[in-house]
């Protein structure tokens, strides 16, 4: 052994017992091992049971949809349906399947997992439950912005999507703006309670706005507006379901980049930021790319109720997860989509279809209801410490 030489310093105290924590035999070494373990033994389980819900979804959203395209006044078999899909079907079956059927599967698809991540945005950006955007206004301002134009300034279905696009972007802005409050030391941000709070407020006054114009509408304008206002994918067609998937392919790519933020965020403002993350700036963020998913798909197919409110709690709760599940929210808000089009279609005898919002509407309702009673609303804000703490009273 080397001796050691006269001019070395001895070892601190610290550093003596910090050898002692990170020599591989210590107590303390074995029980940080062991927490790490455990730890990561958990992450795994969370993992399994979250791809085994991917599965068991995804397989329930290929039922449904393979019930849309077979079932109806026309049925097919399997075998038929197969073979229509592959471009070998009859003249009939191609009509009926390709130009009638799938457009309205696919773009019920599509607007579900618009709508679901939506409201797993709001949700967790403002970590409020009742944050969502039917509740908060956003899809009401696209309403109100539709219906103006179908009822005063006569437009036809595209410039309606264009000016339901642009309604719900112009509400978001001005509730954003009303929920802005200053904070201590200069900088300023949105506390999650507000927003939701003033948002309920600005869906009651576009609420005005429309009953104001459906009382002021010839009876059949009137009608076709209400039609729109509750929701539904009977219009499906190939351009507008090309207009959606364009949407989904740039914003779907941004909500995947964000969502390490968007998992700093949970943390609160004043841990995200001392990891790095600028809390107001990826909020702000955030919450664009949420009203923008949410007017893409209000625009389309108007606003199905409670789609946005009420995915992201089943997808939790499924995965048994108390975080953010952006794939399964994606695919329950689908199969909600899915299968409340599939069930409006059907419901009633003789032929006759309701429109899917009037199913969505009867599934969300009941939830809200329960969220009330049990008192699970009262959401944190999402600004400094003192507004985690604060909820809707």
């Amino acid at each position: 052994m080397t001796p050691r030489s006269p001019h070395t310093a001895p070892a601190a105290p610290a550093d003596l017992a910090e050898r002692r924590r990170s020599r591989p035999g210590s107590p303390v070494h074995q029980g940080a091992s062991a927490e790490a373990a455990i730890l990561g033994a958990a992450r795994g389980a969370r993992r399994r049971t979250e791809r085994r819900v991917v599965i068991v979804l995804a397989a329930a959203l290929l039922v449904v949809a393979a019930l849309s395209l077979s079932v109806g006044s026309y049925s097919l078999s399997v075998p038929d349906l197969l073979r229509t899909l592959a471009g070998q079907g009859t003249g009939a079956e191609n009509f009926i399947v390709l130009t009638l059927r799938l457009p309205r599967v696919v773009l019920a698809l599509l607007t579900g997992i618009a709508f679901a991540l939506s409201g797993a945005l709001f949700q967790t950006v403002l970590r409020n439950p009742l944050a969502s955007p039917d509740i908060v206004g956003v899809t009401g301002g696209a309403s109100a912005a539709a219906v103006l134009g179908m009822l005063v300034l006569g437009f036809g279905s595209l410039a309606t999507a264009f000016a339901a696009f642009g309604g719900a972007i112009l509400v978001a802005t001005v509730i954003y703006l009303l929920a802005w409050r200053g904070r201590s030391g200069g900088a300023g941000g949105v506390a999650g309670y507000r927003f939701v709070l003033i948002g309920v407020g600005v869906a009651f006054m576009v609420q005005g706005l429309i009953g104001y114009l459906l009382t002021r509408a010839q009876l059949r304008d009137a009608q076709d507006a209400l039609t729109w206002l509750v929701g539904s994918v009977s219009g499906a067609a190939w351009p507008e379901i090309a207009v959606v998937a364009v949407g989904l392919a740039v914003l779907l790519p941004i909500v995947w980049m964000l969502a390490p933020r968007l998992r700093a965020l949970q943390l609160g403002d004043d841990l995200a930021t001392s990891l790095g993350v600028g809390a107001e700036r990826n909020r702000l963020g955030l919450l664009i790319v949420a009203v923008a998913l949410a007017a893409l798909a209000t625009a389309m197919v108007g606003p199905l109720a409670f789609v946005a409110f009420v995915s992201a709690p089943i997808a939790r709760r499924l995965a048994g997860t108390g975080g953010l599940s952006l794939v399964p929210a994606a695919l329950v808000g689908a199969l909600i989509v899915s299968a409340a089009d599939f069930a409006a279609q059907h419901l009633l005898p003789g032929g006759l279809q309701l429109p899917a919002g009037v199913v969505t509407g009867a599934i969300g309702a009941p939830y809200l209801l329960w969220l009330l009673a049990t008192g699970a609303a009262g959401g944190s804000g999402s600004g400094s410490a003192r507004d985690s703490t604060e909820g809707i009273r």
